[in-house]
């Protein structure tokens, strides 16, 4: 909320009623400002080493892209081809082309297992499932990430995720602060909470290029707030709060109109193809972009949902039908997303990591779709100085089951936070009863060997 009006009763420390109870409320998205100064201010190690966490919304399906059943029936096996890559022994789906040309760049894990099976980007945030929570809520992993390390660069959140507003809750969901506290929760500029809280009204990745129209927004209230002294006898903590807002430095980081249009081109546009639905990410490449420029700007984590992978068949197109619209844009977005980080030096420091939240099943439907499965999905990494250009475990012949090698959520989460310099067998947060907490169940999960 942000409400500055007129100076009402003062308290003694100069502080109008009015003032204590709006300014402090001053929010953008679900992040409010004073929040951030008081993350950036925490202790911890500020290195400069970021995840890039790509949820592709719905569960895709691992038989049609990195782990292709060609000695299945016709019925299991589908519709694609494999192709070689790269790396010699690996082949792919045909409708990845650029990700088998790098394929040195990548680790496939072709038996990620431990779904709890819902509809939910919550254990995908958190590498926890929903069940059994301590009070609070298990924090998202930028969460814990900007509890523990802080900020890296003043003015810039530690954790921003970069979802559309979504109507379907679950997958809506941009990561929760838990007991980690609402100072680390993601700022999320693509969604409005609702209400009182200070927005940028109508900006969204889609309208940034009208860097006037927003500059101007900020400079009114800005303006608007000096002119009747509003600011006055509020202390140096929320002023510099305020400051966060009204500088130029996050939507600098946001305005991709100062890329290259050839490089944009080659992220790919994207498009808002599933506005219609509403309900789940959208196939908007500008947010592979975006994600590059927050973590050079200084953020931690960034994390973005992409697509609408729940592909169970007709009426709404076949497997198949999708996965051709789909896995191309990914195949685009992603590696132009890993070489963009290459180029820039940036991508030994900066983790990526694109997954959903279980796979599909190996049956075809009568529908022409894959229902869900979470026996086994996949996921594939690239960066953070893990050792890429292998895969990871293996299914049976139809796959339905992890044959060599699984690899748990918490697997996968032990190895990002390694990777941002963050022990698990050590690293604890205190919930809500002051109960310290592991970020993940080390007993169990610790990095994956073969990555590190």
């Amino acid at each position: 909320m942000l409400t500055i009006k007129g100076r009402g009763s003062q308290y003694c420390d100069g502080v109008t009623r009015r003032q204590a109870l709006q300014i402090g409320g001053l929010a953008m998205g679900g992040l409010a400002l004073p929040q951030l100064l008081q993350a950036e201010a925490s202790t911890g190690t500020r290195s400069q080493k970021s995840i890039i966490m790509i949820f592709l919304t719905g569960g895709p399906p691992h038989q049609d892209m990195v782990d292709l059943k060609m000695d299945a029936p016709v019925e299991i096996r589908g519709e694609f081809q494999p192709i070689n890559t790269n790396v010699p022994g690996i082949d792919i789906c045909e409708l990845m082309p650029r990700t088998a040309k790098m394929m040195d760049k990548l680790a496939i894990i072709r038996s990620l297992v431990g779904s709890e099976g819902r509809h939910s980007a919550f254990q995908a945030w958190t590498g926890w499932p929903t069940a059994n929570q301590p009070v609070g809520g298990r924090p998202s992993l930028g969460s814990s990430v900007s509890k523990l390390q802080g900020t890296a660069t003043p003015g810039i959140p530690a954790f921003m995720n970069l979802n559309p507003k979504m109507r379907g809750g679950s997958w809506g969901d941009p990561g929760q602060a838990g007991y980690s506290g609402q100072a680390h929760a993601p700022f999320t500029p693509n969604q409005g909470s609702g209400g009182a809280n200070l927005e940028l009204k109508g900006i969204t990745l889609d309208t940034l290029s009208d860097r006037r129209a927003l500059m101007s927004q900020l400079d009114r209230l800005k303006r608007d707030a000096d002119a009747d002294g509003s600011l006055e006898g509020v202390d140096a903590y929320h002023e510099q709060a305020f400051g966060i807002l009204t500088s130029s430095r996050l939507v600098d980081a946001l305005d991709l109109e100062q890329e290259d249009s050839k490089l944009r081109d080659r992220y790919g546009r994207g498009d808002n193809v599933y506005a219609g639905y509403g309900d789940a990410g959208i196939l908007l490449n500008d947010y592979f972009l975006a994600a590059r420029r927050l973590v050079e700007a200084g953020v931690r984590v960034v994390t973005l949902s992409y697509g609408r992978w729940d592909w169970h068949g007709r009426p709404h197109g076949t497997n198949f039908d999708n996965a051709r619209d789909h896995i191309p844009a990914l195949d685009m977005g992603l590696t132009a997303l890993i070489e963009d980080l290459e180029r820039r030096d940036m991508l030994e420091n900066t983790s990526v990591v694109v997954w959903g939240e279980f796979g599909r099943t190996p049956r075809i439907n009568k529908k022409g779709g894959r229902d869900h499965w979470p026996r086994v999905a996949c996921a594939m990494m690239a960066g953070g100085g893990i050792r890429t250009g292998q895969v990871i475990g293996a299914t049976n012949r139809l796959g339905e089951h992890a044959t060599q090698r699984p690899v748990h959520f918490q697997d996968i989460f032990a190895t990002l936070y390694r990777n941002v310099g963050i022990d698990v067998n050590y690293a604890t947060i205190n919930d809500l009863g002051g109960r310290p907490r592991y970020l993940i169940d080390h007993s169990l999960y610790q990095p994956i060997r073969e990555l590190v």
